[in-house]
């Protein structure tokens, strides 16, 4: 039976942290480990989730000495992780309790090492739900457009480099999902809904300048590309 090790960065997200846990806990697909690491020097909120949670058995609570960001934590997670299978899932989003098992089942019967699903974006006054029309994403497909959410996807942990997502503050996993499709790995769509994303006024990546600044960052930084055609793939 394939063991997943749920990476979860934190960061002051003590509203949502509790059912973001309890949606992973409850999953009928039980054999994996949560590892979540607390990326704040300010340790009321761990004191907090260690009074809750300490004592189950399935978490692995990793503290950073200062804030590292989302990206950088998540590679710490990987580092720490145990898991035949990485799935990601950010502190304010939750899974609906059949995830893990048809995601898993999706993957081992086709055997895909990169693997998303539908979504549910909430925001404070709408509903948007996110269905892809593609069942299959590569390379020059991600380079139009990202859709893919981070809290959707699992990977096969043998196709995660060293250094798996960039120190970027927003787009680290676009980043991250353009380097495994480049090198030949496509991502395959499971066409049900299965996660909700939850949109934070606070968030960063609600922060539409921080977006497109780290927008132009993945083109010209990460992709190579000129800076012309960075603007172009940005527009």
């Amino acid at each position: 039976m394939s063991f997943v090790s749920v990476i979860i960065p934190y960061y002051k997200k003590i509203n949502h942290i509790y059912k973001t846990l309890n949606s992973v806990l409850d999953q009928t697909y039980q054999n994996f480990e949560i590892i979540l690491i607390y990326d704040d020097a300010n340790l009321v909120e761990l004191d907090m989730i260690n009074e809750k949670f300490g004592k189950n058995r399935k978490i692995k609570i990793i503290k950073n000495y200062k804030n590292k960001g989302a990206g950088v934590s998540r590679n710490i997670g990987i580092e720490y992780s145990t898991g035949d299978y990485i799935a990601f899932l950010d502190a304010d989003d939750f899974w609906y309790p059949k995830k893990l098992e048809k995601q898993l089942k999706f993957m081992n019967e086709n055997k895909y090492d990169f693997t998303f699903c539908d979504y549910k974006k909430n925001f404070k006054d709408s509903i948007i739900e996110v269905k892809f029309s593609e069942k299959r994403i590569n390379y020059k497909d991600l380079l139009k457009d990202c859709k893919i959410g981070l809290s959707t996807v699992m990977l096969n942990k043998k196709i995660i480099s060293n250094n798996f997502f960039p120190p970027l503050k927003t787009k680290e996993d676009y980043v991250a999902w353009l380097k495994i499709t480049k090198s030949g790995i496509d991502a395959y769509n499971y066409p049900e809904i299965l996660t909700v994303w939850n949109y934070s006024e606070n968030s960063l990546s609600s922060n539409f300048f921080q977006k497109i600044l780290d927008g132009f960052r993945v083109y010209y930084k990460y992709e190579k590309f000129s800076f012309f055609k960075s603007v172009f793939c940005l527009l």
